[in-house]
């Protein structure tokens, strides 16, 4: 059994044992979105769904190699507390980007690849390329800590009034609404495989850089924002935001295009993790250089997936070592707790709360959809990574434009912020234009919809006509694919509206009670708990 540890921002645990993957991250346990911290309540979750005690654990798999020296006595205490006196004996640290690249690589199925990260920064770089071939990883190319293009982003992200490393995603879904018209290659540009930033400043020394290069009012950047969040996207400084934002973004696809490009040349498939390819658009530029069959970005691609990443590096060496290494397509990333009808009828019990038993799940969920209703779906074992793919999920129909602002209004969320479907697999080569192989299961990806998918599901596009889809293949997820296909049978779109479940700035719901609060605290119409129904 191998225990991956990540004790930074976004910490998780993973347990590997065999075949068998359990993952949690600990905002889902402790409730604190991003929870910075040592994962304990991960650590013992990850144990009690595999059925094993401390003891089993062979090898602890931390991720990331620096750490100051309180924190690093920190962390030794945390495992000792947990693990006995003779830890150390058991750990094996893991350098942040090769956890990244490891979890991309590992999980994609192919025996030789580019395995690349890019992010902000760990241990001391904020990107690395290498060849993988036969389980080995080999580094070609780095960018240091100072070099970094996810800490351009991030600065834009904070000259813009957002909060840098977590609402990368806003700034992405703004430069939708307007045009690049800076151009940042003068900021930070490509050498060779490596990034090049010619501020030679990161952070906030970064962002006052950037305020004065765009003429930007950082002091008054929260108060633009706040009213870009609540819809105002026409005064003439929300218009100079969203062009800094588009020029961001554009200046970030090309420099990534730039980068598949060079990497062509080494005719592998890319294997993508690290917190720039959570860029959903930027990832779609790789797509067009590569196609869809030669592109694969883990699911789990931020901080939250270094556990993982440093879990199945090691298995990997270990099996190299035992000369029995054989390539691992992940299929889905239902790894983390699920709940018994008995666990959920307890809660519902404990709660006071009415409720009633349905022998068909997935026909009243459709039928609630087509009434219109915002259905609250808890089901099976709770999604690894940032995304809710239809086991804590919140659904609503695609059809209908309005539900956007009424999904706004009831989770707290940002007006400028699209929402993405879930579709049949067998419908996506139908609803997505620029497809050109395996569709996407994991939501990491943006597609150019179709003429038909814009006409029918408009709920689900973003202003630009582009749209982020969850594949939905029945053999992965039998419940989610029918709730779909029923739906279907009775409207003709054989896709839904999926967002994740919970309320802006909180992590998805994990247990049934989380489940039950938020479902009240939005206001949602049902409440779908495993085999039971709960009305709004």
């Amino acid at each position: 059994m191998i225990l991956g540890v990540h004790d930074g921002h976004d910490a998780g645990a993973v347990l590997i044992d065999g075949e068998r993957i359990f993952a949690v991250n600990e905002e889902r346990l402790n409730r604190v979105k991003k929870y910075r911290g040592f994962p304990e309540l991960s650590i013992r979750k990850v144990l009690e769904m595999a059925g094993a005690s401390p003891e089993d654990v062979e090898v602890i798999a931390v991720a990331g190699i620096f750490r100051k020296q309180s924190r690093l006595i920190e962390l030794e205490e945390n495992l000792k507390a947990i693990f006995g006196k003779d830890f150390k004996r058991k750990v094996l640290f893991v350098e942040h980007h090769l956890a990244h690249s490891a979890s991309a690589y590992y999980t994609s199925g192919w025996r030789d690849a580019i395995a690349l990260s890019i992010d902000a920064a760990g241990d001391g770089l904020s990107s690395s390329i290498y060849v993988a071939r036969d389980g080995e990883m080999i580094r070609i190319a780095q960018s240091t800590y100072l070099d970094s293009l996810g800490d351009f982003y991030a600065s834009v992200t904070e000259l813009l009034g957002f909060k840098p490393m977590r609402h990368e995603g806003k700034v992405m879904s703004l430069a939708a609404y307007g045009r690049p018209t800076y151009d940042l290659s003068s900021v930070i540009e490509l050498n060779g495989l490596t990034f090049d930033n010619h501020l030679k400043v990161v952070g906030i020394e970064a962002t006052k850089r950037l305020a004065e290069l765009f003429k930007y009012p950082l002091k008054h950047a929260k108060e633009i924002a706040m009213q870009m969040k609540r819809g105002k996207l026409e005064g003439k400084l929300q218009r100079k935001a969203i062009e800094i934002a588009a020029s961001a973004q554009a200046h970030l696809e090309k420099l990534v295009e730039e980068l598949g490009l060079r990497l062509e040349g080494y005719s592998l498939p890319v294997a993508y993790a690290g917190g720039v390819a959570q860029n959903v658009k930027a990832n779609a530029v790789l797509r067009h250089v590569f196609g869809d069959d030669n592109l694969w970005v883990f699911p789990a691609m931020d901080d939250g997936g270094l556990a993982f990443g440093a879990a199945i590096f090691v298995k990997a060496q270990f099996e190299r070592l035992d000369g029995n290494w054989r390539p691992f397509r992940l299929e889905h990333v239902y790894l983390g707790p699920e709940y018994s009808d008995e666990d959920i009828e307890s809660t519902l019990r404990e709660e006071g709360v009415q409720h009633e038993e349905i022998s068909d799940v997935p026909g009243f969920v459709a039928d609630a959809l087509v009434d219109g209703k915002l259905v609250g779906l808890f089901q099976g074992r709770m999604e690894y990574g940032p995304r809710a793919l239809g086991n804590r999920s919140i659904l609503a129909d695609p059809r209908d434009e309005n539900v956007k602002e009424k999904l706004n209004v009831a989770l707290k969320r940002d007006v400028f912020q699209p929402f993405a479907p879930s579709m049949l697999w067998e419908k996506a080569e139908e609803y997505l234009e620029d497809l050109n192989g395996r569709p996407n299961e994991f939501m990491t990806m943006s597609y150019t919809a179709s003429e038909e998918f814009r006409k029918v599901a408009p709920a689900v596009l973003h202003v630009d006509g582009t749209t982020r889809p969850q594949a939905v293949r029945k053999e992965v997820n039998e419940l989610y694919h029918s709730i779909i296909a029923e739906f279907s049978k009775k409207v003709g779109i054989g896709a839904v509206l999926n967002t994740s479940f919970n309320m802006h700035g909180e992590p998805i719901v994990c247990s049934p009670g989380d489940g039950l609060r938020t479902f009240r605290e939005a206001g949602l119409d049902v409440l779908v708990l495993g085999d039971f129904v709960v009305w709004g």
